[in-house]
């Protein structure tokens, strides 16, 4: 045991041990029966073993002496170790003016997580001007084989301060997820993180695995063409709309009994199925804004339970592609415009709704939302984007959210 200032009306009990049913309520007995004043209590637990921090203040004129024999010997009873710190009304008043610091999230994310990991990103935080308060594992608790396919792994962290050059440090965060193979995603904690509303997907490379249009036109005979035209768009090299056009103009005469046909050999996203589920449980409404086309997005409603669809509509003429676009193209700036009017209709603020996209046609609507998420993304949309998962499945997104395993459906 620690020695105590028995001057000092505040002190810092941290306990030590074993955990079983009851700790809590037998220690909190003691200090109740000596009426003392909580002022803060953390407690953790890792493989069974107790870590609870009690930060008291002792009531006017009470000898710390009685009270901390009394809760020494009640410890001891139940095999726990136990350290007592004085605090000064200096160093409390310190740790009271720390609360009107900002707050800010840090999530790991992937298959797997290790100590190299935490000690870069931790050195990182610490090098801008960040103290980390809390460690919670979002993940299921990691099982002993080696990760596969399926594997997911989380760590939040909380961390409190200003940091003094946010660009810089995001630049270093992205060096290291590309070379320990780890997303890391940096939020402000805020009202608005924890009333989230509305999730908005891409729905080709993002719901989905295929990019469709490239699925027609190798049914058309010119898979080479689009695909070359497609990955221009992506990576941002050529206009959305001149892209989209030039693609679908390659497609003119296709028989359009071959959409069914495509639609069948869509697959879904890894965690696409789950996360979608979760949203609905917890009443999230969703919607595909998507650059492809709404035939696809109009399925994947019926089979995800989505809200809204908006995508572009290929003309039909005489039961075959015309090679034309009906209405007014989808497009980046049109994806922005959308989510925009989905927002205002439900009344909620843009820092309520989240985006989620893979290609530079996603970025305006995944900056103009409060969470934009650039998904297994090319590496400009990922510069770009505040968040990035590129290490696991779509579900990855209910951990940026603060959710964890135990929580929504499995």
């Amino acid at each position: 045991m620690g020695q105590a200032d028995t001057n000092s009306e505040i002190i810092l009990i941290n306990i030590a041990g074993n955990d079983r049913p009851g700790v809590t309520a037998a220690l909190m007995g003691i200090l109740a029966e000596y009426e003392v004043r909580v002022l803060d209590i953390s407690q953790a637990m890792v493989h069974e073993n107790l870590a609870l921090g009690i930060l008291v203040k002792l009531p006017a004129g009470t000898g710390s002496a009685a009270v901390l024999k009394d809760f020494l010997f009640e410890a001891h009873t139940l095999e726990l170790r136990v350290r007592f710190q004085p605090v000064s009304r200096a160093e409390y008043q310190q740790w009271v003016s720390g609360e009107r610091q900002s707050r800010y999230v840090l999530t790991l994310l992937g298959r797997r997580i290790t100590a190299a990991q935490i000690a870069r990103i931790a050195a990182v935080t610490t090098a801008h001007g960040l103290n980390i308060e809390d460690i919670v594992r979002l993940s299921a608790r990691s099982p002993l084989h080696d990760v596969d396919s399926t594997t997911r792994a989380c760590l939040e962290l909380s961390l409190r301060g200003e940091p003094d050059d946010a660009d810089a440090m995001k630049g270093e965060f992205l060096s290291i997820s590309r070379e320990m193979d780890i997303d890391i995603s940096f939020q402000e904690d805020n009202f608005y993180r924890r009333n989230r509303r509305l999730v908005v997907f891409d729905m080709d490379s993002t719901l989905i695995r295929e990019e469709v249009i490239d699925e027609l036109a190798r049914e058309a005979g010119v898979g080479d063409q689009v695909a070359a035209v497609t990955e221009a768009a992506m990576q941002g090299e050529m206009d959305f709309r001149e892209s989209l056009t030039k693609r679908v103009a390659l497609l003119e005469g296709l028989d359009a009994s071959v959409l069914e046909r495509v639609a069948q050999r869509l697959t879904l996203t890894e965690g696409a199925e789950r996360l979608l589920k979760t949203l609905k449980v917890l009443g999230y409404r969703t919607a595909v804004i998507s650059g492809g086309f709404e035939y696809f997005g109009r399925q994947l409603q019926t089979r995800l339970g989505l809200d809204t669809v908006h995508a572009n509509q290929l003309e039909i003429r005489g039961g075959r592609l015309t090679g034309r676009v009906e209405g007014e193209i989808v497009d980046g700036e049109r994806k922005a415009f959308l989510m925009q009017s989905l927002a205002h209709d439900m009344g909620i603020e843009l820092a309520q709704v989240i985006a989620v996209g893979d290609g530079a046609n996603d970025l305006p609507m995944l900056r103009m939302a409060g969470l934009g998420i650039a998904f297994h993304a090319k590496p400009l949309v990922q510069r770009s984007a505040r968040q990035a998962i590129s290490t696991i499945g779509l579900d990855g997104v209910l951990y940026l959210m603060g959710m964890n395993d135990a929580e929504g459906p499995h």
